[in-house]
C-alpha cells in the first residue's frame, strides 16, 4: 500500500481537486505497479496560514508529500525514473498552480502491513488479481471437495 502525505496550504485545493488528485495518484500505482487501486491511500493535511516554514521562514505556497511504499520494493535503477513520472503526475496539482513542493519516499516492510487484518498476497499473484477485481480485501474463497 502506497500511502501518500500531502502537507499543503488550507486553500490550496477544493473538495473536488483533493478527489480528482487522489486518484490521480491511485491511477499511477494501478498502471505503472499493477497495485489494486484500494491499496492507495491519501491524507491531506491542510495547514493554515503560517504553520509551515521552509528554512526558518513562513512559507504558505508549498506543498510537501511524504509517500511511503509497501506493498512493492523499487529496485535502485527504478527510483529515478519513478520519481520522474510522479513529478509530470503531480504537476497540475503543484507546479501548474504557482506552489513549490518536495517529496521523499520510505519504504516499510511487508512484514508490518495488513489490510482488515488479512495479510496482502503476494504482488502479481492470482489472489492478488481477485482482490483488485473486487477491489477490496477478503479471505481466499473456500474450497469445497466434490463428494
Amino acid at each position: 500500500m502506497p500511502l501518500w502525505h500531502i502537507y499543503c496550504p488550507s486553500d490550496a485545493y477544493t473538495p473536488r481537486d483533493k478527489e480528482d488528485f487522489a486518484d490521480s495518484i491511485s491511477e499511477l500505482y494501478v498502471k505503472h505497479a499493477q497495485l489494486p487501486k484500494f491499496y492507495v491511500s491519501v491524507v491531506f493535511h491542510e495547514m493554515p496560514a503560517g504553520s509551515l516554514f521552509i528554512g526558518g521562514r513562513a512559507n504558505d505556497r508549498f506543498v510537501r508529500i511524504w509517500i511511503d511504499q509497501i506493498a512493492r520494493r523499487m529496485q535502485p535503477e527504478r527510483i529515478e525514473p519513478w520519481l520522474k513520472v510522479i513529478a509530470e503526475a503531480i504537476a497540475p496539482w503543484v507546479a501548474d498552480r504557482g506552489l513549490g513542493w518536495e517529496l521523499h519516499g520510505d519504504e516499510t516492510p511487508l512484514k508490518f502491513w495488513t489490510i482488515e487484518g488479512l495479510v496482502p498476497p503476494p504482488g502479481g499473484s492470482e489472489e492478488e488479481m481477485r482482490w483488485a477485481r473486487d477491489g477490496f480485501a477478503s479471505p481466499p474463497p473456500e474450497t469445497h471437495a466434490m463428494s
